[in-house]
């Protein structure tokens, strides 16, 4: 059975093509009635728009936006990296990807970003950055413009965002109290490390760890999360005084970016080799620390798949056409030395 073309629906609608064709790129000038017999004929006929076929047609180019913190850390650069590769890579299929970095959790600097986005420039932003009632006001601006919104890695779902690329953050962290409360053994507390109050993937973590605990791991005290702003330097600096406050620690949950710092720190000391540490992100200094034994396990996300999946989706709403969901689930990674990809 052949597929219905553009001929089919204007036909059974009974209009002209151009009538067809304006209704299909949503541009004016066409009766609210004749748009429903255009769409029930769409309907009727089970019509499949080649989106693909049509953008070449008009030479359009896709213009997307990252907005990420300009933070000193190897997820950030990971991620920064599979947007310029990805950028070389789509660019067959006519997909530009621009990168524009905004100081770690300020919310004002995302503001400014997204107030400067207009339609003709930007078809689409992915967002990485802290939920806040100014940036929420400003997705909602962008998206009054016809813009379509991705939030990235953390969720802004008090937004207008159209959807959410990462993991699902509260089961994260309720996996990485699972691992924390199998590896240890003994009575003590547990040291979170996250970047900041104001993000919201790191709230969800803590929440996730700390339900997980107080059912099934009684012999473990969670004591206040330690803001490290995802700075390494900032991390190394802080540890001495933790471990003056707290000597009892039996391990740590670095749920955050800023590993270096950590790393650092517990090379250089002589803190038992028996405190546990559940970190995020696999990067090649993460990776190190788990070979060697420093960290005990890794809770992981795939950057590539972050940004395949960020272009897919803009492009999807962009051009208003299903999208694969399933196919977009980014999925929890654990790893420990001995399950390492090569």
């Amino acid at each position: 059975m052949e597929k219905p073309t553009v001929n089919d629906i204007a036909r059974v609608a009974g209009v002209s093509l151009a009538t067809v064709d304006r209704v299909l790129n949503g541009r004016p000038g066409v009766r609210a009635v004749t748009v429903e017999k255009v769409q029930k004929a769409i309907d009727d006929l089970g019509y499949v728009r080649d989106t693909a076929a049509a953008n070449l047609a008009r030479k359009r180019v896709y213009n997307f936006l990252f907005v990420l913190p300009d933070a000193d850390n190897e997820f950030l650069e990971a991620l920064s990296k599979q947007i310029v590769e990805q950028s070389r890579d789509q660019f067959i299929e006519r997909t530009r990807l621009k990168i524009q970095r905004v100081a770690p959790f300020e919310p004002q600097d995302i503001v400014d970003i997204l107030d400067a986005v207009e339609s003709k420039e930007v078809d689409g932003v992915a967002v990485f950055g802290p939920e806040t009632p100014s940036v929420r006001d400003a997705v909602k601006r962008v998206r009054d413009k016809g813009i379509p919104v991705v939030a990235l890695v953390s969720d802004l779902p008090s937004s207008d965002r159209d959807h959410f690329v990462g993991i699902d953050n509260v089961s994260a962290g309720r996996t990485a109290a699972q691992l924390m409360g199998r590896f240890v053994h003994k009575k003590g507390k547990v040291l979170v490390l996250t970047g900041s109050r104001l993000a919201r993937d790191h709230l969800e973590r803590r929440q996730g760890f700390d339900l997980v605990v107080a059912e099934d791991f009684p012999h473990l005290e969670v004591v206040a999360s330690v803001e490290g702003r995802d700075d390494p330097d900032l991390i190394y600096k802080m540890m001495p005084e933790i471990f003056e406050t707290y000597p009892d620690l039996v391990g740590i949950y670095s749920s955050a970016a800023g590993n270096a710092g950590l790393i650092q720190f517990l090379s250089e000391s002589k803190i038992s080799k028996d405190l546990v540490i559940i970190a995020h992100e696999l990067t090649p200094l993460s990776r190190e620390a788990l070979t060697r034994g420093t960290f005990d396990a890794l809770i992981s996300q795939d950057s590539g798949h972050l940004v395949r999946s960020a272009v897919r989706l803009l492009r999807a709403t962009s051009d208003k056409v299903p999208f694969n969901k399933a196919q977009e689930r980014i999925r929890i990674d654990i790893y420990l030395k001995e399950n390492l990809p090569p």
